[in-house]
This record gives structure tokens, sequence and C-alpha cells, in this order.
């Protein structure tokens, strides 16, 4: 893979979070009064519509856990959010704590 295109995909990613975060409250706010039983079905629909109107960046779905210092997508520990390669040379290094290589 070109290197351009690594740079893209984290990118996106980058302006997928940005976008969740901005909406956030708004939207919740919106799937709130959709989902909600109680209300009458048109205040529901208008919700509902107004959930249309949001971008595909703002839904919480489109956002990818990547590596931050590489920007890899796959293989990566999420409680570190670092792919199991820089996950592993961090490690050995002594940079994550409470981590230590096993030997038995």
């Amino acid at each position: 893979m070109p290197k351009f295109a690594k740079n893209v995909c984290v990118m996106r990613d980058m302006r997928a979070r940005q976008g969740v975060k901005d909406n956030e409250i708004l939207r919740r706010a919106y799937l709130y009064v959709a989902r909600n039983q109680t209300l009458a079905p048109q205040v529901r629909y208008q919700a509902q519509l107004q959930l249309n109107t949001f971008g595909k960046d703002t839904r919480p779905t489109t956002v990818k856990n990547r590596c931050h210092v590489s920007g890899r997508g796959k293989g990566i520990m999420s409680e570190f959010a670092l792919s199991r390669f820089q996950f592993r040379m961090r490690a050995l290094q002594g940079l994550l704590p409470g981590v230590k290589k096993a030997s038995w």
C-alpha cells in the first residue's frame, strides 16, 4: 500500500472522530426522542428525519480503532491504543507501565 493511502485512511478517521465529537449531544437527543415510545408517532418521525440529515461522519460506527503511533488499523490493543508491533516494542523498552515480558 502506498504511503499516501495510509495517510488518507488516518485523515478520514480523524475527520470521523471530530464529527462524532461535535454532534454527539444533539445526535443522542434525537435518538432518545426517536426511540421513546411514549411520545406521539409524529414527533418520533420528525426526530428520525432530523437524524437522517446528519452526515455519515457523525455516526460513532464510522470511527475505527487505530494505532496512535503508526496509524495501523489492524491488530490494535484497544487498552493502549497501539498496534501489536508498537505495543511489543514499547513494552520491551519499558515505556508501558505495568507491562513486562512474561517468563515462566
